[in-house]
């Protein structure tokens, strides 16, 4: 059918999407690990130097030429999910291993987008578009034909992202659509099935309505569950990307003015070293959540059945 044709083409699209923020982001940490182990081989340098003149022991020298190995050995596998990783895009894309290498090279590897916010969340409405959703949807229009339901009934107006709590659920009133209450966002309380509160109550008297009935049912609430995970999930990533951040500026603070400090003579260079080694690390931590972040965005998408996802309105300038 046509949902489930859109189905593969929305899996195929995050996969290629999730495939994409992998490679780019370990391309930034390869870059950054070369940074610390220049930074490290330099400071490995000088403590050679001193321990040729008796201002280092051989322990500490050894220490440090350990800590350089061990970040030397991170390189072969970050190299290794490269290849792969763009092997892979290539695989998605129909092309050949190494046909899209200028496309893909880490000298193209973009800053992270800015992305939306959703703590607000999302309407409801998002979630009809869900493959699984209109299948089932399909299915229970064509079961219930001669009743005549009209879609907008099936979806009342929500917003999606905070909590939702089941107030009672009978599987044995399943003839009178059941009475399951959602507690959705901060103060809004909704009947998905209202057992005739809003409207007159529908009686499925055939087997395969019920069927069709408890099938919609179920694929709305595990796709509203489905959404919810992948927004909190995404939500606490941000919270986590936004703390690395002011991290990652304090760090490269410190190693401003350690550079001051010791261009005036106030400190040695080991000391700017080990201020710029603690900088790259904060950014390698800011790279990886900033990853993590685009990949809950993508998989924000994919719950939501693919298509355009708005921004809350309280963002102005997310993409």
């Amino acid at each position: 059918s046509a949902a489930l044709l859109d189905q593969a083409r929305v899996a195929i699209a995050s996969e290629l999407a999730g495939a994409y923020v992998s490679l780019r982001t370990t391309q930034r940490l390869l870059r950054l690990t070369r940074d610390d182990i220049d930074a490290l081989t330099e400071r490995t340098r000088l403590m050679a130097s001193r321990q040729k003149h008796g201002l280092v022991n051989d322990l500490d020298l050894e220490r440090q030429r350990l800590e350089l190995t061990n970040l030397e050995a991170q390189l072969p596998a970050l190299l290794e999910q490269e290849a792969q990783t763009k092997n892979r895009i290539g695989l998605l894309l129909g092309l050949r291993p190494g046909e899209l290498s200028e496309e893909l090279a880490a000298t193209r590897a973009l800053n992270a987008p800015v992305l939306p916010d959703y703590t607000l969340g999302l309407p409801s409405e998002l979630a009809s578009r869900r493959p699984d959703i209109r299948a089932a949807e399909a299915r229970l229009h064509q079961a219930t034909a001669a009743i005549g339901e009209a879609q907008a009934q099936l979806y009342p107006s929500i917003r999606l992202g905070a909590r939702a709590g089941l107030e009672s659920y009978q599987a044995a009133k399943f003839g009178e659509w059941g009475t399951r209450l959602w507690s959705i966002g901060p103060s809004l309380d909704l009947p998905i099935f209202d057992d005739g509160r809003r409207r007159a109550t529908v009686t499925l008297r055939e087997l395969r309505q019920q069927e069709a009935a408890i099938d919609f049912q179920h694929t709305v609430l595990r796709a509203w569950q489905e959404i919810d995970d992948a927004l909190t999930a995404y939500a606490a990533e941000q919270q986590r990307q936004r703390r690395l951040s002011i991290k990652a500026q304090s760090s490269a603070d410190v190693y401003r003015l350690a550079t001051v400090r010791e261009r005036a003579g106030l400190s040695d260079f080991l000391t700017v070293i080990d201020a710029q080694r603690t900088d790259i690390q904060a950014r390698r931590d800011l790279v990886s959540s900033e990853g993590r972040a685009q990949a809950q965005f993508i998989a924000v998408y994919r719950s939501l059945g693919g298509g355009p996802v708005a921004a809350s309105s309280s963002v102005g300038n997310g993409s």
